[in-house]
């Protein structure tokens, strides 16, 4: 029986990439963005490959996320896989200097949106006692780097509620995985240096990590026999040693 699968931020970077990856094996997709135009864009692309349903909203937003959830319609009620993908990060200020609207978007998608999602997601898949939840990290949440402050705060938050959600979620037999990646060549830099020169020079000199090879892995997390779960995994670039330790040729 083919499985369905949510997934937040599904209109560009990760989410996109993972949508792809699993349209070409074959499971269903639920794809969730703020952006409509992409997400019909998106589902153009793959519902040749699987059946695709598209779900616009702010995951900010308590009600909208819940009210989407719950508007599924029937053939796709049922989420075996759940990728919390969605996230962002705004500015590298010193905590001294920090943007206050920049703190709020980082808490309100990355923490808040995440658990939203969650909440509408996770009652049926202890009732069915089956699942694979896989929450979308950061290096960031694994140690904290200058002007890091807040970004990497919501990241760490991310790392413990997925262990929160694992220890909850084992009676039920649900796997929890967290995907920690380093440097990632997508969208996320535009964002986070609200676009210019710096957004661009993020990744010249070394072969950061695409976004197909985090839906790679994510792939081969839901894949595994039922007896193995993936709990967390840290990839870097080969260029990466650390947050701060990058070799680059210029």
């Amino acid at each position: 029986m083919k499985k369905t699968a949510l997934i937040t931020g599904a209109t560009s970077g990760i989410g996109r990439a993972t949508a792809h990856v699993f349209a070409k094996h074959g499971i269903n997709l639920i794809l969730c963005g703020r952006r409509q135009h992409r997400l019909d864009s998106v589902q153009k692309a793959l519902s040749r490959e699987t059946d695709v349903h598209t779900l616009n909203f702010d995951v900010r937003s308590r009600e909208k996320t819940l009210e989407a959830i719950s508007s599924l319609p029937d053939d796709f009620k049922t989420v075996d896989i759940l990728i919390n993908n969605a996230g962002n990060a705004h500015g590298l200020d010193p905590i001294q200097t920090g943007n206050l609207d920049d703190w709020d978007a980082m808490m309100d998608i990355n923490v808040k949106g995440l658990l939203y999602v969650s909440k509408a997601i996770i009652p049926g898949m202890t009732e069915r006692q089956s699942g694979h939840i896989i929450n979308i990290g950061s290096s960031a949440g694994k140690e904290v780097y200058p002007k890091g402050n807040v970004y990497c705060a919501s990241k760490h938050a991310v790392l413990a509620i997925t262990e929160g959600m694992r220890i909850d979620l084992n009676p039920f037999g649900i796997k929890v995985s967290a995907v920690n990646p380093g440097l990632v060549e997508t969208e996320f830099s535009q964002v986070r240096f609200k676009g210019g020169s710096q957004a661009d020079n993020v990744y010249k000199g070394y072969k950061a990590l695409q976004a197909d090879d985090i839906a790679e892995i994510i792939h081969f997390a839901v894949t595994r026999p039922a007896h193995v779960n993936l709990a967390d995994v840290l990839v870097f670039p080969t260029a990466q040693a650390n947050s701060v330790t990058l070799k680059k040729t210029q």
